[in-house]
């Protein structure tokens, strides 16, 4: 397994994770070298920065869940925005990159921007995150203010609702009330596997309907 990470270059085979300290400015610069890719995922906690680079099935999980997102939303004929991928930054205290962005209730604030400033613009109502090599704590997103974040973990969905300053683990979400979205994401991970994403979509929309 290769690790390389240098002032001038990251190689990671997938599936690792490396754990360094640094500053804000060593994350920046790992950010700016990394360029336009999305390879390695990059985190930043204070005095630390985690990379990791995602195995295949992880891209898989995150459609899948973000298509159940955006079924389920469309269901009850709800406008949004989604974003993938995105970086979420507070200069100093965090850095963070999401699976996906949706802003449901504050769709309004993020349609039609190219660049959203996430120290005086709204946070996303929701964000959904794909743990395949335990990389992601629900805390790291505290700083952000985040109403809602999905944790998917070995298939099957976490959700956790901000709570005065604290992820409390929910039964179901905010956003889609009178919903079994845990029962509904196990359904449509199963017919996914067992066929192909499309056709388990296309199941789920037939049975909201």
């Amino acid at each position: 397994m290769q690790v390389v990470v240098s002032p001038d270059q990251v190689q990671m085979s997938p599936g690792t994770i490396v754990r360094l300290l640094g500053s804000w400015r060593d994350y920046q610069t790992l950010a700016q070298q990394r360029g336009d890719t999305s390879i390695p995922r990059l985190k930043y906690r204070r005095g630390e920065i985690l990379l990791m680079s995602p195995l295949p099935v992880h891209g898989r999980d995150a459609n899948i869940i973000a298509d159940i997102v955006k079924a389920l939303l469309d269901h009850l004929d709800q406008d949004y925005e989604a974003f993938t991928p995105v970086t979420l930054e507070l200069p100093e205290e965090g850095g963070i990159e999401p699976d996906y962005c949706f802003y449901i209730n504050n769709w309004e604030a993020a349609a039609g921007k190219q660049r959203i400033n996430w120290q005086t613009d709204p946070p996303p109502d929701l964000v959904i995150e794909v743990d395949v090599t335990s990389f992601t704590q629900v805390e790291d997103y505290l700083p952000y203010r985040i109403p809602e974040v999905w944790l998917l973990k070995q298939q099957a969905l976490h959700i956790y609702e901000l709570q005065e300053g604290t992820y409390i683990a929910k039964s179901n979400s905010r956003y889609f009330p009178g919903m079994d979205v845990m029962d509904l994401t196990v359904r449509c991970f199963e017919a996914a596997y067992a066929r192909n994403t499309g056709a388990a979509i296309r199941e789920l929309r037939k049975w909201l309907t």
